[in-house]
């Protein structure tokens, strides 16, 4: 186990920001942290990368118990580094930038230039290596602090929204470097992201966050609602003005719910019927991930669904298209 997480609690001017009764992390893979803004995405990571104390809980790593006051910190965080969304450059050049975090480990001249070179190599950055860092795009600062966190030789590496800033094609590099990262280097990996599609893509694990609590990863599509049971006895759950379902709970009022992307049922618009759980949307996207097809379909709210390869053919589903949606009752966890 390379991290273990138990009651971890931080809290800022008085909000609850993160909330994490348990959560472990496996030595070797690339996880996705999955949230919107304000999830406590970042504050995770900086808790995880030994920048900032929890409030309360205990925070493990490897076999050890984290003391954020402890004598060992400095060599346990030479292990785990954390690139920024935002990345700050030295005023110098790509390769200074990149020596300065040997220099101060004192490793010799001759094994500096190599490593250098190693990591400018995996970013596609060596050409830059002369140039003045404060003159590079967007996305080549982002891949300069990546092969900087490199050359420390790290054992962890956590990415802060790192394509959250970037143009397509250093977006395509930074995704494919975080692979090789993990694949070629055996470094653990986590990255944050809002985008569903990319952590699907590119990790064998996503954590889900949603008000600074963990929720089921299965589960993408993530709101805040109301329950109420109407004169039929039953409960119904209302996210927006428009659309409400039936659920299965004991709980009233105030809820966070997450929608399973598996088990939303789709149909032609002329099956829509008033009253009966079946809601109209608009396919706005449509994209395929590892022999399925995920819609992205505009309800008032965006909703994910997510269909075999076949079906998708079979119903012949386009963008534009009008669709008729609904939740099952199994499709939808209270929390």
């Amino acid at each position: 186990m390379l991290f273990q997480l138990t009651d971890l609690i931080k809290i800022y001017g008085g909000r609850r920001v993160l909330d994490i009764p348990e959560l472990n992390l496996e030595k070797g893979d690339i996880c996705a942290l999955l949230g919107a803004n304000g999830s406590g995405k970042t504050t995770l990571l900086e808790i995880l990368s030994l920048l900032i104390p929890p409030t309360s809980g205990k925070l493990r790593y490897k076999d050890l118990d984290i003391a954020f006051s402890g004598k060992n910190l400095t060599t346990l965080r030479r292990e785990i580094v954390m690139v920024q969304q935002n990345p700050v450059l030295f005023s110098t050049t790509v390769r200074k930038n990149l020596e300065f975090c040997l220099k101060i480990r004192r490793i010799a001249p001759e094994t500096r230039e190599k490593i250098i070179d190693e990591s400018l190599d995996l970013v596609g950055m060596r050409e830059f290596s002369n140039e003045a860092a404060q003159k590079l795009s967007g996305g080549e600062t982002q891949r300069v602090a990546i092969a900087r966190a490199l050359v420390c030789s790290p054992k962890v590496i956590f990415f802060d929204e790192p394509t959250a800033n970037v143009d397509v094609e250093n977006q395509d590099v930074i995704e494919r470097t975080m692979g090789e990262i993990n694949d070629q280097k055996e470094i653990s990996v986590m990255f944050t992201t809002h985008n569903v599609a990319q952590a699907t893509k590119l990790s064998s694990r996503v954590i889900s966050l949603f008000a600074g609590k963990v929720v089921p990863s299965t589960y993408e599509n993530i709101f805040s609602g109301k329950i109420m049971e109407y004169e039929d006895g039953n409960k119904y759950c209302k996210i927006n003005e428009d659309i409400s379902f039936l659920v299965d709970t004991k709980k009233t009022g105030n809820v966070r719910l997450a929608i399973s992307p598996l088990e939303i049922k789709l149909s032609s618009a002329q099956d829509i019927v008033p009253g009966k759980g079946i809601f109209r949307g608009r396919i706005i996207q449509l994209t395929e991930e590892r022999g399925r097809v995920r819609a992205t379909i505009d309800v008032g709210v965006q909703v994910y669904a997510f269909l075999p390869g076949y079906q998708a053919r079979e119903k012949a589903l386009y963008i534009g298209d009008n669709v008729g949606i609904q939740f099952p009752v199994d499709a939808v966890k209270i929390f």
